[in-house]
């Protein structure tokens, strides 16, 4: 027998393209009508992309006409214009977005997947961009896996002031805040999707950021909960995309890329991490592949921001809490490449 709850259960096969979100948990589904075995289904967007409603009218015909005993199956759209971003905003055009007061440039470092170093390339932006003589401030976005204290280097705890704003630790002269500072090292975050959105945007807008020239967002991996509610309600300046050579790894940046496209999110360009590893004796061995960044890059139609080898005084500072872009970028080619990626970000966002 056809039911609401049926129809509803079916749709939440349904992903809103370029997110792993349904578009039941998105909200879009509006009203069911079931006559006889006939259903129609209403569906609300916002957006200006009329691919999003081709792809959703394919993908939700296909999972409602597999229903035995189904019969005409009728999707209807309420199209609307997506809301423009407030004032001073930046050039993310997702659903509600505004900017952060005092924050004039907001930029996410994003990957498809974990273990490329998107975390790392985070820390040595937020660090080089400092020492522009830029303001800056770091937000650690990955509540599971949070790496930023023990990056730059700080045991201590998060406190609030009297307006019961969080207060951000300053290391190496930036503004940095992470669920790193609230949990102990062995103390893992236990909390369901809608109460990680929570913390993300407690981290976001009730922080004391002051005034800060640039925002640096360090996302988790994939397209889920917290990189759609930071899309959706965050006023993004660019995003930067970090991907190791190998196509595993340049598949899910795709995806990536993907999200941030849907919802009109600027990318800055590709950093391709871990391209090489070099010999004492200079000789280089791309071990994850040769070239896949820039190939990629070429594809999609954005820059190459700049290639960072493997290298083992980077992994050794960034234990200890130094970010290698900290070293004299004319004496360390590692930080001399980090602060050329972020010559190329702060043109892009500037432009």
């Amino acid at each position: 027998m056809l039911t609401e709850d049926l129809i509803r259960e079916k749709l939440k096969e349904v992903k809103y393209p370029g997110f792993s979100r349904d578009i039941a948990s998105f909200g879009l589904i509006k009203q069911i009508w079931i006559e006889g075995s006939d259903v129609t289904v209403k569906l609300s967007l916002a957006t200006k992309d009329a691919a999003i409603p081709d792809q959703i009218y394919r993908d939700a015909r296909a999972v409602l006409d597999a229903i035995e005993g189904i019969g005409n199956v009728n999707v209807e759209f309420d199209i609307k214009d997506p809301p423009e971003p407030a004032a001073g905003g930046g050039a993310g055009q997702g659903l509600g977005t505004s900017s952060i007061p005092g924050i004039k440039k907001i930029i996410a470092v994003a990957s498809g997947k974990g273990g490329v170093g998107k975390s790392t390339i985070a820390a040595n932006l937020a660090v080089s961009l400092a020492k522009t003589g830029a303001k800056v401030g770091l937000c650690d976005c990955d509540l599971y896996g949070p790496s930023m204290a023990l990056m730059f280097g700080s045991k201590a705890q998060l406190m609030a002031n009297d307006k019961n704003e969080i207060l951000p630790i300053d290391a190496h002269g930036i503004k940095v805040i992470s669920m790193g500072f609230m949990l102990g090292d062995d103390a893992p975050a236990i909390v369901r999707g809608p109460l990680a959105t929570r913390y993300v945007q407690q981290f976001l807008r009730q922080c004391a950021w002051g005034d800060l020239d640039y925002l640096v967002l360090d996302l988790p991996p994939g397209t889920g909960d917290i990189q759609l509610t930071i899309v959706q309600t965050v006023s993004l300046d660019g995003a930067v995309i970090v991907t190791t050579p190998q196509e595993v790894a340049l598949i899910d940046a795709r995806k990536a890329v993907t999200m941030f496209q849907k919802v009109n999110v600027s990318i800055l360009g590709i950093v391709e991490n871990m391209a090489w590893f070099e010999c004492d004796h200079g000789t280089r061995y791309p071990i994850f592949g040769e070239g896949g960044g820039k190939v990629e890059a070429a594809r999609l139609g954005v820059p190459l921001l700049g290639q960072i080898p493997i290298d083992i005084a980077t992994r050794d500072r960034a234990d200890k809490g130094q970010p290698v872009a900290l070293e004299n970028a004319e004496e360390n080619a590692i930080s001399g490449a980090f602060h050329q990626i972020t010559q190329s970000v702060m043109a892009a966002v500037e432009a």
